[in-house]
């Protein structure tokens, strides 16, 4: 569904990612591994047109986006949980969601209420604004967000940064029910063991560029990859 090939993005002249590949299948959760500041965000950041990158190709479902501004490849079906979440503060929960919606026809799979079906903690705070939630509800609420514009492709960056194990655990279960419904899911993380869990394959990034590539069995099994490129 999704193939990068050969990237370099800069920021200003500071050059972040160089030539990064990496493919992900429809139906399967990818993974992307990294210490702080390899270049996971970057790479995010980049393939959904927030930070172009200067060379290489991107293509979605076939067809090169390089190029194509963030609410262009929205409405092609890519949807983007940014690593700081970003809420509409003063809005409501229900708000944010509203504003958030892209019909896709009759059948459309994300609707609030079925939001508030897979996220009953949102349901119960439809009228609290956004900016009095916790870190988990936040997150939460972004994921939400994302959902709400009815993607087939999904770009989740570091949702269980800073949160509470008990908060992990239930989100990594989401998580998995996402690709149950049908989404694709490249998933960015620092946390191995949720990555690890969810994914089928797995990319390991250092110093923006690509270390590794394999299944999560290969990737479990490989203690020195995960010891020189993971271990803080």
């Amino acid at each position: 569904m999704l193939e990068v090939e050969g990237i370099h993005t800069y920021y200003g002249l500071s050059h972040i990612l160089f030539g990064v590949s990496l493919n992900v299948p429809k139906g399967e959760i990818v993974c992307l591994l990294g210490r702080n500041g390899a270049g996971k965000s970057t790479t995010m950041r980049s393939i959904m047109g927030l930070t172009p990158p200067k060379e290489g190709i991107i293509r979605f479902k076939g067809k090169n986006i390089k190029g194509k501004k963030p609410y262009q490849l929205a409405r092609q079906g890519m949807g983007y949980v940014p690593d700081n979440r970003r809420v509409f503060a003063d809005l409501t929960v229900g708000d944010n969601l509203e504003i958030s919606e892209r019909k896709v026809g009759a059948a459309q799979m994300w609707t609030k209420e079925s939001i508030y079906d897979f996220f009953p903690a949102l349901g119960h705070i439809d009228s609290r604004k956004a900016g009095f939630l916790s870190g988990g509800e936040q997150q939460m609420l972004t994921i939400a967000r994302a959902l709400m514009t009815n993607p087939e492709f999904l770009l989740l960056d570091e949702p269980t940064e800073g949160l509470a194990p008990l908060i992990v655990e239930d989100l990594e279960k989401r998580i998995g029910k996402l690709r149950d419904k049908g989404l694709t899911v490249l998933l960015a993380e620092q946390n191995q063991k949720v990555a690890l869990g969810l994914s089928d394959e797995g990319y390991v990034i250092d110093n923006g560029v690509i270390r590794y590539h394999g299944t999560i069995e290969d990737l479990r099994e490989n203690e020195e990859v995960r010891k020189k490129y993971l271990l803080v």
